[in-house]
């Protein structure tokens, strides 16, 4: 035996080195998500921002807050603690004016500049509310079907399983006591879902009812003359894959044009490929009849504000949780203007499909051509600062003695 200890001497003395190799090149390269304190100052427009529309965005994730019991945690990260936590700083930004609304986010809040490997800047995009035209029954003029959430679709949240599977999702149908993938957007196009009274609705577009599916709320004039809303109720289970890569990926459109109105341009110069396009995202989106006067809802089950809720990946965002973000947007009067500076306090209070990424959030713009035009052909870089209650905030960024 004694001939294998200067083998074993030598294999552990390769793992020490190697231990050693790694812990100093880790020191040298961080890599990862960080979270940085950092100073009001440092944020681009802090104090010049109107806050009175983020604070419309605040106090309804705090009502949402106040609703929860105090000790179960915010969805998302886990850096965002657990609702009690966040309980003061609602008080004070329901009493606050707001105009003194930033004194008093400085008052309770650190922000958290973001990077990951070293790097803070991301892509930031933009979403919006659809305007479609549709009936109630189908004729030769809506042809479209919006369909409610099928009964027997089961949506998995995988954090409740594994930890390391927090914010992933699936879903499928139990069939012989299994669970197993629902029908992608091909299958349903094709019949999947046919004759059994699930629709919600007919379009006139299958294009729009496609706008709507990546969108995920929208409005319908209907043929009565009614303005209806409807909303996300639930998705298929499949990844998106939405049609723009494939477009990209044919040569149909180059990276360099690529946006909403791109896409729409040229599926309106090939209507015979519209079908065969569409197909090319599995992802399909289930939706549900909104009350009068709701707007759409986010993830984190409140209503959104225009520009300032912002959809992140919650697998690295706490929902309900501020964000200053610096960024820029389209001018929607001027398509070659791409850069109107965008310094703005918005909270995280949705996710989507699309969205994946430690620096990554889609800005709801509302509803409208307007907001149709900005979000369309928005794909900027930009950073964000994360606000969190202060004891939060030390605990994130490692400072907490």
């Amino acid at each position: 035996m004694r001939r294998f200890f200067p083998v074993i001497a030598g294999v552990l003395a390769l793992i020490v080195v190697s231990a050693l190799l790694s812990y100093f090149l880790l020191k040298e390269k961080k890599t990862g998500l960080e979270f940085a304190l950092a100073s009001y100052a440092d944020l681009p427009g802090w104090h010049t921002d109107n806050m009175g529309e983020a604070q419309k965005a605040l106090l309804r994730s705090c009502d949402k807050i106040k609703a929860m019991p105090e000790g179960k945690a915010l969805p998302g990260a886990a850096i965002g603690g657990v609702y009690k936590d966040w309980l003061p700083a609602c008080a004070a930004i329901k009493a606050a004016a707001p105009d003194t609304l930033a004194d008093v986010i400085e008052d309770f809040f650190l922000p958290l500049a973001v990077s990951v490997g070293g790097n803070d800047t991301g892509v930031f995009t933009g979403y919006y509310e659809a305007l479609l035209h549709g009936s109630m029954t189908p004729s030769e003029q809506y042809t479209i079907p919006l369909y409610t959430r099928p009964p027997e679709l089961v949506m998995v949240d995988l954090g409740k399983f594994r930890p390391s599977l927090a914010g992933q999702r699936i879903a499928g149908s139990v069939q012989n006591g299994q669970l197993v993938p629902y029908p992608d957007r091909k299958g349903i196009m094709d019949g999947a879902l046919d004759g059994r009274g699930l629709e919600v609705l007919w379009v006139d577009s299958a294009v729009d009812a496609y706008f709507l599916h990546v969108q995920g709320s929208g409005r319908v004039l209907m043929d009565d003359g009614r303005l209806l809303s409807v909303g996300y109720a639930a998705q298929n289970g499949h990844a998106n894959r939405l049609i723009g890569r494939h477009l990209l990926e044919t040569g149909a459109i180059k990276k360099e044009n690529m946006s909403g109105q791109a896409i729409r341009d040229w599926l309106a110069k090939h209507p015979e490929e519209v079908n065969a396009v569409l197909k090319t995202d599995p992802s399909f989106v289930f939706f549900r009849m909104l009350e009068a006067g709701d707007g759409p809802y986010g993830s984190a089950a409140v209503v959104l504000t225009p520009a300032h809720s912002l959809a992140v990946d919650r697998r690295f965002m706490p929902l309900h949780a501020p964000v200053w973000l610096s960024a820029s947007h389209p001018d929607p009067q001027d398509p070659s203007n791409n850069t109107v500076p965008f310094n703005q306090l918005l909270v995280a209070q949705d996710t989507g499909g699309a969205i994946s990424g430690e620096i990554r959030g889609d800005v709801f713009w509302g509803f409208g051509s307007e907001a149709e035009e900005i979000a369309g052909r928005m794909a900027n870089k930009g950073r964000y600062w994360l606000l969190l209650p202060k004891d939060l905030a030390l605990k994130a960024a490692g400072d907490e003695g």
